[in-house]
């Protein structure tokens, strides 16, 4: 009684049969199902590259300033004094001489002001190459293998990369 004739053994053969022949279908029908094959995985990387810019420039001059300058200095000069005094009519062998003259020379300084230039300081200029980190923020993808399977399929996983 347990095949009730064979009956039920049958019907079970025949529908595990169906549901066999339908999966082989559905994976013909898939373009996508092989029996053999490689997927390969992408992902990725940054490809980070500078380029020198002209900022802008430093132009290093000259101009001239000028100054008005107020200078006091201190100058002499000769005065002739003339004292007159009194003398009591004391006798004399001199006789009077409209010819006689006396000569005094009278003097003075005077300023004369001249340039001349003179080197104050130096200005220099150079450049110099200073390092930097510019914060870099993006987003990467990468592709991942998973592997899912239906029904009864037994998956083994070689970690050892092979190569053909």
């Amino acid at each position: 009684m347990n095949d009730f004739f064979g009956l039920f053994d049958d019907e079970k053969e025949d529908i595990r049969e169906r549901e066999e022949i339908r999966e082989r279908d559905e994976r013909r029908e898939r373009t996508d199902v092989v029996e053999d094959g490689k997927l390969r995985l992408h992902q990725e990387e940054l490809d980070i590259h500078k380029d020198r810019v002209d900022t802008g420039e430093v132009i290093l001059s000259k101009e001239i300033v000028e100054e008005h300058k107020i200078v006091d200095v201190p100058v002499m000069h000769e005065e002739v004094v003339i004292e007159r005094r009194a003398i009591d009519h004391e006798p004399t062998d001199e006789f009077i001489n409209a010819e006689e003259t006396i000569h005094i020379p009278v003097g003075e300084e005077r300023v004369e002001v001249g340039k001349h230039t003179v080197v104050t300081g130096e200005v220099s200029a150079y450049k110099r190459a200073v390092e930097d980190t510019h914060h870099v923020d993006e987003v990467l993808r990468r592709e991942e293998a998973r592997v899912e399977t239906t029904g009864e399929a037994h998956v083994v996983h070689d970690e050892e990369p092979r190569y053909e």
